[in-house]
C-alpha cells in the first residue's frame, strides 16, 4: 500500500538528460568552478557564508554550468524547464521544513524543550561523567535540531564540569560533540537531516528510520567506550549544575505532563501519519500547551501586559512565524531558549532552492547522467558506490569546508547512480549524513570545525579522537555497504 507522505517525484519517472556532445572534462567544469569559488567564498566569509553569500555562489556554479552547455547546444529554456522541475520536487521537504520552524518555536514557549534540557541535566553522575555527556547533548540536540547551539549553550558547561573534575577538555569536548552530532542527525528539527533526503530525492521520517540503522550501533558504541574511559579515569568533586536548574525551573513551569506533546508526535509519526500532519498537530498541541503552562510567556512574546484571547493568538503565532526568545538568570542558557519560526528556516529554505538551480542546469546540460556514467564505470560493486560517496562527502568538507555542500554536492551527482543500481534513496540520503554531516567538524578549517572548537575552546586536534561518533559513522556506513546489511532496494526491483 502506498504512503499517503508528500514526496517528490519518484524515480522511475525522473527524466535524465543524456548529451552525447559533452565530455567528462566539460562535466566537471562547473563542479570544479564550484568547489574553488566556494572555498574561497567560505575563506573571506568565515560562518557568516552561510548566511547568504554560499547560495548566491551556488548560482554562479549554475551559470557556469549554463556557459558550458551554451557552448554544448542547450538552449536556456531546457535549463530553465529543468529547474523548475528540480524545485517542484523539493515541495514537501520545504513544506516539512518550514513546519518543523513553526514546532520549535511552541515547543520553546510551552516549556518541552525547556522540560527535557531540566531533565537531561540531571542525569549528570561524576562516575559516568562522559556518557552523561553525551546524552545530555543527545537529547538536546534532538529537541532543538542543532548541534551548534547545544555545543555553543550546555556543551560550554559541560566542558567546564569536566576541566573541574579533572577530565581532560578534550574527552569532553568529544564527549559532547558525538552526543550533539547524534541528536543532530536524528531530529526532524535539524536542517541537514531534511537536506540529505531533499538532495536524494527521499522521504525525512523514512530517512530517519533508516539511517538509524547505522546510527544506533555508532552512538552504542560511543557509549560503552566513553563508559570505559570514565571507569579508568579519577574524578574530583560533584558537578555544580544547580544554577541551571533554578534559571530553567524560574522561568518556567516545568512538569513531565509537557512529554505528552513529543510523544503523541512520535505515536503518529509510528502509526505512519503523513510528516506534515504530525508535525502539524506537534506545533498546535504545544501551543495549546504553552497557553496552558506558560501562559505569561505567551504574554510576553505576544508583547502585551495581559493574557487575552488577542495576546494569546499573537503569542502563539509569533512563536510559529517569527523569532522568540525566553530569558534566564543563566546567560549560558539564554542563546539555547531561542527559536526562529519559520522565519529561522528560510536560510535552508534559500540553500535548497539555489542548490537546485544549481543541479538542474547540470542536470539539463547532461553534466549529471555524464559525471554518474563516470562514476558507476568506477564503482563496479554496490559497496564501491558507497565507498565513492563517502570519498566524496570527505573530499567536500575538507575542500568546501562546509557541511551543508558536502551533502548537496554529492546529493545531486550519485543520485542517479543509485537508481541505476535499483537502491532507494535512503540508502544515498543516510551515507550522506553518515559522512557529510558529522565529519565536518573534524576538519580545523571546516565552519563546523572552525565553529565548535571555537566555541569549546578545545582545539580540532586534541577532541579529533575522542569525538568518537563522528569519526565512526562512516566506517559503520561502509561496513553496512561492505556486507549487504540492511541495503533497501527500489521498489519493484529485486534485491
Amino acid at each position: 500500500m502506498e504512503s499517503q507522505d508528500i514526496k517528490p517525484r519518484v524515480p522511475q519517472d525522473e527524466h535524465i538528460v543524456e548529451n552525447v556532445e559533452l565530455n567528462i572534462w566539460e562535466a566537471l567544469i562547473p563542479v570544479i568552478a564550484l568547489v574553488g569559488m566556494l572555498a574561497y567564498n567560505i575563506y573571506v566569509y568565515g560562518d557568516d557564508a552561510l548566511s547568504g553569500s554560499n547560495q548566491f555562489i551556488l548560482l554562479l556554479g549554475a551559470s557556469v554550468a549554463a556557459i558550458v552547455g551554451f557552448f554544448n547546444k542547450v538552449s536556456y529554456k531546457q535549463m530553465l524547464e529543468e529547474v523548475a522541475e528540480n524545485v517542484k520536487s523539493t515541495t514537501g521537504a520545504i513544506l516539512i521544513l518550514l513546519m518543523v520552524g513553526a514546532l520549535a518555536g511552541t515547543w520553546l514557549i510551552s516549556g518541552i524543550i525547556p522540560s527535557m534540557i531540566y531533565y537531561g541535566l540531571q542525569i549528570l553522575n561524576p562516575t559516568i561523567f562522559l556518557a552523561a555527556c553525551v546524552i545530555i547533548c543527545a537529547i538536546i540536540s534532538i529537541a532543538t535540531g542543532s548541534s551548534w547551539t547545544t555545543s555553543a549553550t550546555v556543551g560550554i558547561a559541560l566542558v567546564g564540569i569536566g576541566d573541574t573534575l579533572g577530565i581532560s577538555m578534550g574527552m569532553t569536548a568529544g564527549a559532547v560533540l558525538s552526543g550533539a552530532y547524534f541528536g543532530d542527525k536524528m531530529s526532524p528539527m535539524s536542517d541537514t537531516t531534511n537536506l540529505a533526503p531533499a538532495m536524494a530525492g527521499g522521504e525525512l521520517f523514512d530517512h530517519i528510520k533508516y539511517m538509524a540503522l547505522t546510527t544506533v550501533p555508532t552512538i552504542v558504541v560511543t557509549l560503552i567506550v566513553f563508559v570505559i574511559i570514565g571507569l579508568s579515569i579519577d574524578t574530583t568533586g560533584t558537578p555544580d549544575i544547580s544554577d541551571k536548574l533554578v534559571a530553567i525551573n524560574s522561568a518556567f513551569n516545568v512538569t513531565p505532563w509537557l512529554f505528552l506533546v513529543p510523544i503523541a508526535v512520535i505515536v503518529m509519526i509510528v502509526k505512519k501519519t503523513p510528516p506534515l500532519t504530525a508535525l502539524l498537530i506537534g506545533t498546535l498541541l504545544g501551543g495549546v500547551a504553552a497557553l496552558i503552562a506558560q501562559p505569561e510567556i505567551v504574554t510576553s512574546v505576544a508583547g502585551a501586559d495581559s493574557l487575552t484571547f488577542q495576546s494569546a493568538y499573537k503569542g502563539v503565532m509569533n512563536a510559529m512565524t517569527v523569532d522568540s526568545a525566553v530569558v534566564t538568570s543563566s546567560a549560558e542558557l539564554n542563546e539555547l531558549f531561542t527559536a526562529g519560526g519559520m522565519a529561522g528556516m528560510l536560510g535552508t529554505i534559500w540553500l535548497i532552492i539555489c542548490a537546485m538551480v544549481f543541479g538542474g542546469v547540470m542536470d539539463a546540460i547532461g553534466a549529471l547522467s555524464r559525471i554518474s556514467a563516470a562514476l558507476l564505470s568506477l564503482a563496479t560493486t554496490t559497496f564501491g558506490l558507497f565507498a565513492s560517496t563517502v570519498a566524496s562527502c570527505l573530499a567536500l568538507n575538507v575542500t568546501a569546508s562546509d557541511q551543508y555542500l558536502a551533502l548537496v554536492v554529492p546529493g545531486k551527482m550519485f543520485k542517479k547512480a543509485y537508481e541505476d543500481r535499483g537502491l532507494a534513496p535512503e540508502n544515498l540520503s543516510r551515507t550522506l549524513e553518515d559522512s557529510g554531516t558529522v565529519t565536518s567538524v573534524l576538519v580545523p578549517w571546516n565552519t563546523c570545525g572552525a565553529y565548535q572548537s571555537g566555541v569549546l575552546g578545545v582545539p580540532v586536534v586534541d577532541y579529533f579522537f575522542f569525538a568518537i561518533f563522528n569519526w565512526l559513522s562512516p566506517i559503520m556506513t561502509l561496513i553496512f555497504a561492505g556486507f549487504q546489511i540492511k541495503i533497501k532496494q527500489l521498489r519493484g526491483k529485486l534485491d
